[in-house]
């Protein structure tokens, strides 16, 4: 086992292989950090990692609608890293394309429930005890300005009822957690041009991906349980 100086500062990625994900990949490189990038397949990390050119950047397989995938992914991390800084919940779907909460299914609700929310609390879990070993661990959710209450749509069932539910579970979490040190945020991108935003957004992926490089490095370690766009707290 070639276990990586306790010094070290490191992170997990979900979903780090595009968009928002893989510009968070990129600026914590950019910070000195060694990466995990967890993509849902060994060839869309690798082909990610391709881009990003250095070698302090890693490929996970993980899955996080699937628990074995996120429990294979934390053995696997295991063999080379002892402890994780900052752990990343990026992951998500939207499956929304033309229906509304008057037409949608049960199927396809629990479909977003189970990777956006429910997908989130399992990951965690998960990589817990890694949490815990380091000195001052930080857990970033990537939430929506349509998960708020303010921010519903009725044309956007699945994605802000689990949006709205992974703000809760974020300040759950960070109530559990918080006699370990450990913070736990969400966070708004805002509308960011990906596969999921469509290329009329008006933000590109750098833009999306700040706050959570910030709420990774810089942000009080104090603030724990809060949802931020732009680095500055905003309603739930």
């Amino acid at each position: 086992m070639n276990l990586q100086p306790d010094r070290q500062k490191h992170a997990v990625v979900t979903g780090g292989n595009k968009g928002i994900g893989f510009a968070i990949c990129q600026g914590l490189l950019a910070a000195g950090f060694e990466v995990t990038l967890a993509a849902r397949s060994i060839d869309k990390a690798k082909a990610a990692i391709e881009q990003l050119q250095s070698d302090r950047v890693h490929p996970l397989v993980l899955d996080v609608a699937d628990d074995d995938s996120i429990e294979r992914s934390v053995a696997t991390y295991s063999q080379d890293f002892e402890h994780l800084d900052v752990l990343i919940n990026n992951a998500g779907i939207f499956p929304d394309e033309g229906i509304n909460i008057l037409t949608i299914d049960r199927n396809l609700l629990e479909r977003a429930m189970n990777t956006n929310t429910f997908g989130v609390i399992r990951t965690t879990q998960a990589y817990l005890p890694l949490l815990k070993k380091a000195a001052a661990a930080r857990v970033i959710n990537v939430s929506s300005g349509l998960g708020a209450l303010a921010g519903l749509s009725a044309d956007s069932p699945s994605y802000c009822l689990s949006k709205l539910a992974l703000n809760g579970v974020t300040i759950m979490l960070a109530a559990a957690l918080k006699s370990s040190g450990i913070a736990v945020n969400s966070m708004c991108p805002g509308w960011v041009r990906t596969d999921m935003g469509g290329a009329s957004a008006a933000r590109s992926p750098e833009q999306g991906a700040d706050t959570a490089i910030w709420l990774a490095m810089n942000a009080d370690s104090d603030l724990s349980g809060k949802f931020f766009r732009d680095r500055q707290e905003i309603s739930y």
